[in-house]
């Protein structure tokens, strides 16, 4: 899986019943983060943050999907030590990835990858992956982390909102960019089109053009 592929219309098991990742996504947004095991330290913090930020995924059209390499009743028990950890019970789906089907559409397992008995999470440890899906179908951005270190999802809201903006605008974001800063016109459009379109721009160099994000 890479930048601008399709994702797999698979349908999935969830502890919210089963639907095909398509429908999913449906018309909008949405973000697809996993995890290698449940009840497993840094995962479960990282499901209290993303809990947290509901109203953020709210607001930006944006649903929420986990995906972890164990069964659907183990994720039900799993909800509850995060919700104590977090303070928030988790209200978007996990899918139950026991049978690897979606770390390996996902190329973050190879194909020929099993689950030993008695397996830990070091045996799918590639599975630490988040994915920004666009109303296409298609991935976004995608990121991935070692277990030791917890993702840090006010990095994704902001990439979030980047993305919905260049999305919108047709325009770039330069580094640590945030809703309100300006924006970038992207080199393919000339100065002529970039005035019509933008207004004045601040020409730092003949390739980077900044302007105010058009309202």
């Amino acid at each position: 899986m890479r930048i601008n592929d399709t994702i797999p219309n698979l349908t999935v098991t969830t502890d919210k019943g089963s639907f095909a990742l398509h429908d999913f996504v449906g018309d909008g947004w949405a973000i697809v983060f996993s995890h290698p095991k449940d009840f497993t330290p840094v995962c479960t913090t990282e499901f209290g943050a993303v809990a947290t930020l509901q109203s953020e995924w709210d607001a930006r059209g944006t649903k929420v999907l986990g995906v972890s390499v164990d069964g659907v009743e183990d994720h039900i028990k799993w909800k509850e030590d995060i919700a104590k950890v977090g303070g928030t019970a988790p209200d978007f789906p996990i899918v139950a990835d026991d049978g690897l089907e979606v770390a390996k559409a996902f190329d973050m397992l190879p194909a020929e990858a099993v689950l030993p008995d008695g397996r830990t999470p070091a045996d799918s440890a590639t599975v630490r992956s988040v994915f920004i899906i666009g109303p296409d179908k298609q991935v976004k951005l995608m990121m991935t982390y070692p277990m030791t270190v917890g993702r840090n999802f006010a990095e994704i809201v902001r990439a979030l909102d980047a993305l919905q903006t260049t999305a919108k605008h047709g325009v770039a974001t330069p580094a640590d960019w945030t809703v309100g800063q300006d924006v970038i016109i992207p080199p393919t459009v000339n100065n002529d089109d970039a005035t019509a379109k933008f207004g004045s721009f601040d020409a730092v160099l003949p390739y980077l053009r900044k302007t105010k994000l058009p309202s």
